[in-house]
């Protein structure tokens, strides 16, 4: 069968599973989204494949292979067969070469269809970070923290706007507090394969809405040249008084265990000094929230002032958190600008 260019792969239906072939430490460095981790060697198996092929030769390199391959062939088409009920996989190792070609014989064998990949993951990378290069029309969606901006993306969102949630792809919200509450961080690597999959399903001609953040987002960090159009882009700044913002992060965070909140307070004690951050501790030990919040606010007010410094933006004045009222202010402002 003949192999598929990256574009025709991708945009082939969801319900044929994608079968990665490399290694489980490959795949858990970064994959397609979405894929299923088919390894035809185990680490250690291919490890033994690359010191044979450097110390010996290909020739012996080849032959283990092959030996490794044998005893597990019959169980690698029974998982197949429960991953794709429907006989029917996409395909891809690191650049199309010989571990995907095994699989695919194995699995047509088996009376699989099978649509490999061509040049493989490999190619997907270099796809994926391409992706960061492409100017987009681009809008950004800034404010102090606990003005709900997320919220706000979201419903910008239902009402039929493009959004580029970046502190979802990094599942992190982007401050010291932002990993409580979520499941663990991506590698780089897939924090940039999930967000180029996502951007490159945007309209070229439609603005997406996207959190103004730093450079990093918890241990990820977004890819320069996207940072650098972000930092170009149009932006719309929510002001939302302190009050209300205290109280709406004391209600986020009083759901949460108390000890993760004193570890992210110790995470920036430099950053808040001695005092407050003791204050801080003492706080959330008498389940005070509010005052906690608003002792981590002034660090955090102070930090996203410096951040605007030299920067045009469209100010969005709103008395609420609530999001569907700040998104109508927000599109409002939007078709003033």
């Amino acid at each position: 069968m003949p192999r598929l260019a990256l574009p025709d792969f991708l945009q082939l239906p969801e319900d044929l599973p994608i079968l990665d072939a490399r290694a489980p430490i490959e795949f858990a460095q970064g994959h397609i989204p979405g894929a299923v981790s088919f390894p035809l060697f185990s680490d250690e198996e291919r490890a033994r494949i690359g010191t044979t092929y450097k110390q010996i030769n290909q020739e012996r390199a080849v032959l283990l292979g092959l030996d490794l391959f044998g005893p597990k062939m019959s169980q690698m088409v029974k998982q197949a067969q429960k991953v794709a009920p429907g006989r029917a996989v996409r395909l891809h190792c690191w650049r199309g070469g010989m571990r995907s070609g095994a699989v695919q014989w194995l699995l047509e064998l088996a009376g699989f269809r099978v649509e490999l990949l061509d040049k493989g993951y490999k190619d997907y990378r270099r796809w994926a970070l391409a992706q960061f290069t492409e100017p987009r029309p681009l809008r950004v969606l800034g404010g102090l923290t606990g003005s709900g901006k997320t919220d706000v993306l979201h419903q910008l969102a239902a009402r039929g706007e493009a959004v580029l949630d970046l502190e979802g792809v990094a599942r992190h919200k982007g401050s010291a507090f932002g990993s409580i509450g979520q499941p663990a961080q991506p590698t780089q690597e897939q924090f940039e394969n999930d967000l180029a999959l996502l951007m490159a399903a945007l309209l070229p001609t439609l603005p997406a809405w996207a959190e103004d953040e730093s450079r990093t987002i918890g241990g990820v960090h977004i890819p320069p040249p996207l940072f650098t159009q972000l930092q170009e882009a149009p932006l719309v700044v929510l002001e939302i008084p302190r009050a209300v913002r205290v109280r709406k992060l004391a209600e986020e965070y009083g759901r949460h265990d108390a000890g993760a909140l004193a570890t992210s307070v110790l995470r920036i004690r430099k950053r808040l000094g001695g005092l407050a951050t003791k204050e801080a501790l003492a706080a959330i030990g008498e389940d005070d929230m509010e005052k906690m919040v608003s002792l981590v606010l002034d660090y955090y007010d102070k930090t996203y002032g410096h951040g605007l410094e030299g920067r045009t933006f469209t100010r969005v004045v709103s008395d609420t958190c609530d999001a569907a009222v700040n998104a109508d202010l927000v599109l409002a402002a939007t078709k003033a600008m």
